[in-house]
Parts: C-alpha cells; sequence; structure tokens
C-alpha cells in the first residue's frame, strides 16, 4: 500500500525515483546540461527535462562521449567523483588501483576513473631518455597484462645485442631479457654471435704459376671481437671474410707451382692467413685457424700425375728389386766360397739336400757316389 501511495504521490508532484546499489554511479542530465553526480541510495528527482546514465564501478574507468564537456563545464563533479590521469608528450602514466598495476595512460593521452572504485596511486614515467623499461615495472605490467606498449628482446648466451633507436647505434646490450617501450621511438636490436664460427670457401678456382686450373676448399674460424665496429664498417662481416680468404689465396697460390702447391698445403695457408687476420680485425673479427683443406684437380692432370706416379713407384720397385737381387747373389757367393774351403761343408749340405728331399718321396735311389757318400761320412765320423 505504501508503495502504491509512494507512486500515486510522486506523479501528483511531477516527481520520479531512482535507487542506485553500492557498486553504481549515476551521471544525471536536467535539460541538456550536466546536473550531478548520484551516489548509492534512494534518489527522487523531477519528471520532466531529466535524464541519467547508471555507470557500474566493477569497471573503473569512466568512459563517455560528454567527457571533454564534463571536464569543461563541472570540474566541480569531476574533483569530486573522478580521478583524472593525463600523461604529456615525453612520459607515460602507471595506474594503479589498490597497489596492482591497472592501466597505462600513453603521452598525450587523458583518462578518467571512478575514484570510488579503488585506491589509485599514479607513477609517472619519463621518456625523455632511455626508452628501457625497468625489470621490475615490466614485471608488475606483464602480471597485469598490460604489455601491449612494450617490446621485449631475449640476449641470449654467446651473443650480444646491439641497440639501434630510430636508426642510431647506441650501445651493446649483455645477456639477458630487456624490455623497451613502443612509444614516440623506434628501437631495433640486432643480435651479434660472439661464439667461434667456421666458415668455410668452397671451389674456389686458382690459376697456377705454371697455368694449370685448380679448384681449392678453404675454412677459417672465426669469432666476433667487437660487435659494434663489425655492425659500423660493414654490412655482413660473413660475406667480407669470405671475399677476404678468396682474395688472399687466390693471390698466394697464384704465385705458386702445382707441384710446390701439392707438396705442403699447410705452408701455403699461413702464407695468406697473416694479410686475412690483418684485414678482418679492422671490423671487429677475430680470425683464428686458417687451413686449405683441398685441393681439386682436373680430371685430365689426374690421370696424368696418377700415371707419373705410378711411373715413379714402379722404377723404386725396380731398384728395389735389383738391390735385393745384388745382395742374394753377393750372399751365394760368400756360401761357395765358403763351401770351396771346406769340403765338410759342402757334403753337409748335400745331405740337408738329401733329407729335405727324403721328406718328401717315399723312395730314394742314389746312383753315383753312394759307396763315396758312406766313406766319407766315415771319414768325418773319424
Amino acid at each position: 500500500m505504501t508503495t502504491i501511495l509512494t507512486k500515486i504521490t510522486d506523479r501528483l508532484l511531477g516527481r520520479q525515483r531512482l535507487t542506485l546499489w553500492e557498486h553504481e554511479r549515476a551521471l544525471v542530465w536536467n535539460k541538456g546540461r550536466f546536473d550531478t553526480i548520484l551516489g548509492a541510495g534512494e534518489h527522487v528527482l523531477p519528471r520532466e527535462w531529466i535524464d541519467w546514465t547508471v555507470y557500474d564501478l566493477d569497471a573503473p574507468r569512466f568512459i563517455s562521449k560528454d567527457e571533454d564537456a564534463l571536464l569543461r563545464t563541472r570540474p566541480d563533479l569531476v574533483e569530486a567523483h573522478l580521478t583524472v590521469v593525463e600523461a604529456a608528450s615525453a612520459e607515460v602514466k602507471v595506474v594503479s588501483r589498490n597497489g596492482l598495476a591497472f592501466d597505462l595512460v600513453k603521452p598525450n593521452e587523458r583518462r578518467l576513473y571512478w575514484s570510488d572504485a579503488g585506491d589509485w596511486t599514479v607513477e609517472t614515467v619519463s621518456l625523455d631518455g632511455s626508452h628501457e623499461v625497468d625489470s621490475d615495472l615490466a614485471l608488475r605490467l606483464m602480471q597485469a597484462r598490460l604489455t601491449d606498449t612494450l617490446r621485449s628482446v631475449e640476449v641470449g648466451d654467446g651473443t650480444v645485442g646491439i641497440l639501434s633507436i630510430d636508426g642510431v647505434v647506441t650501445r651493446t646490450l649483455e645477456p639477458g631479457t630487456y624490455w623497451f617501450w613502443q612509444l614516440t621511438r623506434k628501437h631495433l636490436v640486432r643480435l651479434i654471435d660472439t661464439r667461434w664460427q667456421h666458415h668455410d670457401v668452397s671451389g674456389q678456382e686458382v690459376l697456377t704459376a705454371d697455368r694449370v686450373t685448380v679448384r681449392v676448399n678453404l675454412t677459417a674460424t672465426y669469432r666476433v671481437s667487437d660487435p659494434l665496429v663489425a655492425l659500423r664498417t660493414v654490412k655482413d662481416f660473413a660475406e667480407a671474410l669470405h671475399l677476404s680468404l678468396q682474395f688472399a689465396f687466390r693471390k698466394t697460390l697464384g704465385a705458386l707451382t702445382l707441384d710446390a702447391l701439392l707438396a705442403d698445403k699447410v705452408t701455403v695457408s699461413d702464407e695468406a692467413a697473416g694479410h686475412v687476420r690483418t684485414e678482418m680485425a679492422k671490423i671487429g673479427l677475430e680470425v683464428s685457424e686458417i687451413a686449405l683443406k683441398d685441393v681439386i684437380l682436373p680430371g685430365e692432370m689426374r690421370e696424368i700425375l696418377n700415371r707419373v706416379v705410378t711411373a715413379e713407384k714402379e722404377a723404386e720397385a725396380n731398384v728395389i728389386r735389383r738391390r735385393e737381387e745384388t745382395n742374394a747373389t753377393r750372399s751365394l757367393l760368400n756360401t761357395a766360397k765358403v763351401m770351396a774351403e771346406n769340403p765338410v761343408m759342402l757334403r753337409l749340405k748335400e745331405l740337408e739336400a738329401l733329407e729335405t728331399i727324403a721328406a718328401k718321396v717315399d723312395r730314394l735311389t742314389v746312383h753315383n757316389g753312394t759307396e763315396g757318400l758312406m766313406t766319407d761320412i766315415a771319414k768325418l765320423r773319424d
């Protein structure tokens, strides 16, 4: 009954009622002008020319197309109910709610929050100097999922990062994780591997001093000792090393004959290594081992060399054979002299021969000298 009477009375008096919960606020207009902001409770309002919009504090940010007009015409209402956060052109505002990062206000941006929606604190981060984000702040923003304006770069072990801001190289980054604001400036980090690496030059054609075309395979071990110099001096330091190896070895090997090249490949590579190391040190590279791995001859040249090697080996074999034959003949001659001077030794050799023959046959018949053989044996026993 009371409710019905209240409605009848409000209608007669030209009134209306608006009830707001604790988590609600209402922005009221009177004849198109901002009138007030209402909090929780029951409110009696005129029926004519009144309009309102209800906001839920669970969405703490105040978003309205009339935001600028409200700030301009009713700063008292804004100060009483809203927290205004505005960032200058070279700063970022980190807005925290109840001690936790809640929102980011970018340069030249303004945002409003319901003051009753929490305990608001604002942290100002200047962008005048470095755009690098402090690791603690980056962690807080990650936990709040506010990293859309950040860029992360991870520099692994064995690598160095070269930081460029707006196209200008500024400094090197040691292994670790880095965060940068993606605001007003462009950041680029190039990762350079500083570990020892191998570089191969395959199939390099060289014309020797005796006009034989050969192909050689080269290898070099290097590392980037000064990343800043390497990045600023050449576009591609690996390509620079490749060209230096080609030029140095082509010049060095071209002054040698094929026989000299095949005789000692290690010495040949050492001759060119000094020049390569000196040139690469100028662009921030340290070159360690340089080696000439393979020398590849044309097909017809391989056949010729194979025939030469075969002939040389055959000649060596003939020399060895002749030497052994001479030694064998000399040994026979010495044996003959001993037997000529000592008949008993001759008879012993005969007996050894007979023993060897007798071991291989079933029957042995001696037609000459059996009696003499026995006589000589008897004499030998005497």
